[in-house]
């Protein structure tokens, strides 16, 4: 094969791989969606009144007094704005947990995923949070401290894509996410984040089995149709 065209014939196909996994809003629905959600949030936080962002924050937060007295409005809210006023981190976060995922179980069982995960490393974490304020190891005021996020979606997911690669990625992307969470652990000593962040990426660890039976895979080819002999011959059908 002349030299110029196998240079294009891999330059196509690094440009091919690279497309398969850009998201896409047919293949990555629920990532784009709710990508474009954590925008919209983090802009109104940008532009809007301060005072007016601070009081609906409070409202979403995930707190322990939240999750007392409205604890489904606490849930859902508090996934849908960013720590802090940066939007980009999570673009890339959500490109390379919750889209990868998507792909390989459909949008409904990544959603799933990303709502347990958040779910359930909320729970925990402020769980420990309630607990230690009641039997006097904590100070009240913790219990209103801001809860926001989507850092446990996105952890769950991490851990749950883990499960679906192979042996050497599986070990390279839980290492690297156990190095991070240590890393914060050792550096903010925060006890939200030091529950949250582990739980949430062994929520999604603990998903594998049920991942794996339903993980996307290419619709077989239809059979051919047969015609007897003398007959037109029929068109034959394959899956697209």
């Amino acid at each position: 094969m002349p030299y110029g065209m196998l240079r294009l014939g891999l330059r196509a196909g690094v440009l091919e791989w690279l497309l398969e996994r850009v998201p896409m809003p047919r293949r990555t629905p629920f990532t784009l969606g709710y990508l474009a959600v954590v925008g919209a949030t983090t802009t109104f936080a940008k532009v809007a009144d301060p005072e007016l962002v601070q009081r609906l924050q409070e409202a979403s937060s995930s707190d322990g007094h939240n999750l007392l007295q409205h604890p489904l409005r606490a849930l859902v809210l508090s996934g849908f704005w960013v720590a802090g006023e940066v939007w980009m981190p999570y673009l890339w976060g959500f490109a390379f947990t919750l889209a990868p995922l998507e792909r390989r179980v459909g949008p409904a069982r990544a959603a799933a995923v990303f709502a347990v995960g958040h779910v359930v490393a909320t729970l925990l974490s402020q769980g420990v949070v309630i607990t230690a304020v009641e039997t006097g190891r904590m100070a009240p005021e913790v219990m209103d401290y801001l809860d926001i996020g989507v850092s446990y979606g996105v952890l769950a997911c991490l851990g749950a894509v883990a499960g679906l690669l192979s042996r050497p990625g599986r070990v390279l992307a839980l290492g690297g996410v156990g190095l991070m969470i240590a890393g914060q652990i050792a550096g903010d000593r925060d006890v939200i984040t030091g529950v949250g962040h582990p739980a949430a990426v062994l929520t999604g660890v603990a998903l594998w089995r049920w991942l794996r039976r339903v993980e996307r895979r290419p619709p077989r080819p239809r059979p051919a149709a047969v015609t007897a002999p003398g007959s037109a011959p029929a068109r034959a059908w394959t899956a697209r």
